[in-house]
């Protein structure tokens, strides 16, 4: 073929074409889905980057941008037919400006990694999702990714103050600057979440902030998952903005302790809530928190008393997601939001659905946004039993839609969600979105197939 012809002239050993190689691609952390791909890239700068992209084009062949392969969604998987291009390569950051608070880095930076580099300056990058270890910038861009602290400090297109970027007709444009107060439209905020579908981005331009004086983290156990969703909005109605709220029930407790033994206390469920800023906020805030959590019905209270038992309540939390591993053999993410007044409500549900569909239901979620993770556990080996937890996962989201929440809140639609779009958009909401793609993406090629249903499958 043409195109492999071209991107063997560009990659030489950095085209991947076997079979063998092309394995470790075909999914990424959704694994109920698999497509394997023409070829893979593995590009070392930038402009390789946008030289695929041209190739791509000129031959009419899909490309997919994909990192570390962490999402949840299927937003990685590969196009039948087309193009990886992994950016794991594209690893440094560019530029790290204590003075200014930003930071410059290419897409298949670590998340966490930014953080560790501006650590000296007393600076830190604040969306931590829980892949935070592994995913990277670009990946987190994309989709638009939190994590706990994202309540008090907001999402990844908070933190993201410009971009440059290749969209799929091969162009390279810059999207906002280096400061605060942009000028014209939101373009870059507008890049952030679309899920690879409107280009790639090169280079991500973010805001660093001071790191907190003083952290208070408080470990409280429940007696039932609708009791801690309760203490969130005693919490919240107590004035208190913390920096992060953290909800897990007993199966993810149990994970989290066979994993990395976090310490946590027996209990059906587990609330984290972190303080933190100058030292005299966080004591007031502390005492007026510890008066809401006695008043919640807790078994239980700790506080961390030292950076170390802080540092393994987080541990525990965010260990999570791949210790739940321990307990099945596969299990699918869902990544709903209700509104925090119907936490009690959406969780007390979940324990029914769970029951009626004779599944077992884990539950981690950041509970100071009211973004439900439910891990709905199941054996693929088991004639029909993924289909039954896909049909609990659906209608884990339609709750969500009843309640006056949404079908993602950081983990996009991918491939996952495509057939709920049109429960949560009218149609012409959904022809606005696809107009806008058409127009930047005429030929389909970015990332094909991801969030928006194909015709015959949208109008089933």
């Amino acid at each position: 073929m043409e195109v492999l012809r071209e991107l063997k002239a560009l990659f030489g050993p950095r085209l991947l074409t076997r079979e063998a190689e092309l394995a470790p691609y075909e999914s990424d952390a959704l694994t109920a889905y698999r497509e394997r791909p023409l070829a893979v890239v593995l590009p070392e700068r930038k402009e390789e980057v946008v030289e695929a992209v041209r190739i791509c084009r000129r031959h009419r062949v899909p490309f997919v941008a994909r990192g570390s392969g962490t999402s949840l969604s299927g937003g990685s998987l590969p196009v039948r037919g087309g193009v990886v291009i992994a950016l794991n390569r594209l690893n440094r950051i560019l530029r790290l400006d204590p003075g200014r608070r930003i930071a410059v880095v290419e897409p298949g930076v670590v998340n966490l990694e930014v953080s560790r580099r501006a650590a000296p300056f007393g600076l830190y990058y604040a969306p931590d999702p829980s892949s935070q270890p592994v995913s990277t910038i670009g990946g987190n861009v994309a989709f638009n990714s939190g994590g706990a602290h994202c309540l008090r400090y907001g999402m990844t297109a908070n933190h993201v103050l410009g971009l440059e970027v290749v969209t799929p007709e091969g162009e390279v444009v810059r999207l906002g600057g280096e400061g605060l107060e942009g000028v014209g439209p939101d373009l870059h905020g507008f890049f952030v979440g679309t899920e690879g579908l409107l280009g790639i981005a090169l280079e991500i331009t973010l805001r660093l902030l001071p790191r907190p004086e003083a952290y208070h983290t408080l470990l409280a156990a429940y007696p039932s998952l609708e009791a801690a969703g309760e203490a969130v909005a005693r919490v919240l109605r107590s004035g208190l903005l913390p920096g992060a709220m953290e909800i897990m029930d007993r199966l993810a407790i149990e994970a989290a302790e066979a994993a990395v033994r976090a310490g946590y206390p027996r209990a059906e469920a587990l609330l984290i809530v972190e303080l933190e800023g100058e030292k005299e906020e966080v004591a007031e805030g502390a005492r007026r928190l510890a008066q809401v959590i006695a008043e919640s019905g807790a078994e239980e209270v700790r506080v961390a008393q030292n950076e170390t038992e802080r540092q393994a309540i987080w541990k525990g939390r965010k260990a999570a997601f791949s210790a739940v591993g321990r307990l099945s053999p596969d299990y699918l993410v869902q990544d709903g939001v209700v509104p925090r007044t119907h936490l009690a409500e959406a969780l007390k549900e979940i324990g029914r659905l769970s029951l009626a569909y004779g599944l077992r239901v884990a539950n981690v979620f950041h509970a100071g946004d009211g973004n439900l993770h439910p891990l709905v556990l199941y054996d693929g080996k088991r004639p029909g039993e993924l289909e039954r937890a896909e049909a609990l996962a659906g209608e884990i989201l339609r709750l969500c839609l009843r309640l006056g929440g949404s079908i993602t809140g950081e983990h996009g639609v991918g491939m996952e969600k495509r057939a709920f779009l049109a429960e949560m958009f009218s149609p012409l909401d959904i022809a606005a979105m696809e107009e806008v793609k058409a127009r930047l993406d005429p030929m389909g090629l970015a990332n094909r197939g991801k969030v928006f249903p194909p015709k015959e499958e949208a109008h089933a």
